[in-house]
């Protein structure tokens, strides 16, 4: 049996807990330390008070060690691990996978699992471009990451980037797994075959006519997102390309205002559509012609990009997503620009915009999604877990 030590259920990791056990037939645990992302809350960069529209529970074993109230959320840093090491005991795993190393209930996790003596798997959004860090800083990061992967049976890597990491941090081959970041495609409507309906419907409810090119953006609408670059970007681009353009943003957040006064004042035509949940999304993407993550910062994975290419949507990301050398192929699935640089994502724009509206680059962009599916991320921990915990060779 595997056990799992997380903060909360996250939508994005329990499907793939669901396939190790359904379709891999390993037990699998995931002992969390608050419900409250089934509960309900407040997320306070969002500002929004949700709960997650898909089933996050079923499938595997689930233990809690804190229940919510509903529409609150702890906070993460301070999360209490009481009753940690008494529930591993309890499960008494033949492996324990943990997923980080902050917050601080992730470390705790850490120490506890390899306290059973059992192996210790390690899957997070391990990546070193995400962040610039100051070189003292950086350097002691790098001696305790080296020191903590030593002691790891496994490490699975979700990306090229954090096959990187786990290189220059000295992880050999033979302890490295490939275990993608992935969505649950189950949860949207992403077919050829709903396409034209559901593209339809999102562009009815946007008020948007046929002839516009809508760039989406779906996510927080907060700086380090750098949302801010992309009407810049847009106002920089040919007057009859400009002139179609229609920014459409899926989600909430601090900068909400502030993007659709920029759009009036530059003449572009912003649609603000508030937080969608997951199962909501579909009808958007396929109004959408083309997907913009332009972050600058703390951008480790960038799973909407994959919700986008899902869809058949080219792409429009900063060198600073985790993902860009994983899923974006420029003159294929979408192009890559300079983080911060309104020049630089100008240009991603232009060279992106003879990608709009083609079957093959939808079909192009369906494929590369389906290269870091659910399944393959369920599948690399199974090896994983499957190769750490089988017994070793009698001697003769």
């Amino acid at each position: 049996m595997l056990a799992v030590v997380e903060t909360h259920p996250v939508q994005y990791h329990a499907p793939v807990y669901r396939a190790v056990q359904q379709q891999f037939g390993i037990p699998v645990t995931a002992i969390y330390g608050s419900d409250f992302s089934v509960a309900g809350y407040r997320d306070a960069e969002f500002g929004a008070t949700f709960a997650w529209d898909t089933d996050l529970l079923s499938g595997y074993t689930s233990i809690f060690l804190t229940r919510s109230a509903p529409g609150t959320a702890p906070d993460l840093h301070t999360l209490a691990t009481d009753g940690l090491r008494e529930a591993l005991r309890s499960v008494n795993p033949r492996a324990t996978m943990v997923v980080g190393y902050s917050p601080r209930f992730h470390r705790v996790a850490w120490r506890e699992a390899r306290a059973l003596g059992r192996p210790v798997l390690f899957r997070g959004e391990t990546t070193d471009v995400a962040v610039k860090r100051a070189w003292p800083v950086a350097v002691a990061r790098d001696a305790a990451l080296r020191l903590a992967y030593r002691r790891c049976a496994a490490c699975l890597y979700i990306g090229e980037h954090s096959r990187a990491h786990f290189d220059r941090h000295g992880v050999g081959r033979d302890r490295l797994f490939f275990s993608p970041y992935c969505i649950d495609e189950s949860t949207f409507a992403a077919s050829e075959d709903v396409r034209e309906g559901l593209r339809r419907a999102g562009r009815d409810e946007m008020s948007v006519p046929d002839t516009a090119v809508v760039l989406l953006y779906s996510g927080k609408l907060s700086a380090r997102k750098g949302i801010d670059l992309l009407i810049p970007a847009v106002a920089r681009l040919p007057e009859d390309v400009r002139a179609r353009v229609v920014v459409a943003l899926l989600g909430e957040g601090e900068l909400r205002a502030r993007m659709i006064e920029d759009g009036a004042r530059a003449g572009v035509t912003v649609k603000p559509l508030c937080f969608r949940n997951q199962r909501e999304r579909s009808r958007f993407y396929h109004a959408a012609d083309l997907l913009v993550l332009p972050s600058r910062a703390s951008e480790t994975w960038g799973l909407v990009t994959n919700e986008a290419l899902l869809h058949g949507l080219p792409v429009v990301v900063s060198d600073r997503v985790g993902c860009a050398p994983d899923l974006v192929t420029d003159g294929s699935t979408g192009a890559v620009f300079a983080a911060e640089s309104v020049e630089s994502l100008a240009a991603a724009l232009s060279r992106v915009w003879p990608l709009v509206g083609r079957a093959d680059v939808r079909e192009a962009s369906r494929r590369r999604a389906a290269d870091y599916s659910l399944m393959r991320a369920a599948e690399g921990i199974a090896h994983a877990y499957r190769r750490v915990v089988a017994p070793a060779p009698t001697l003769r």
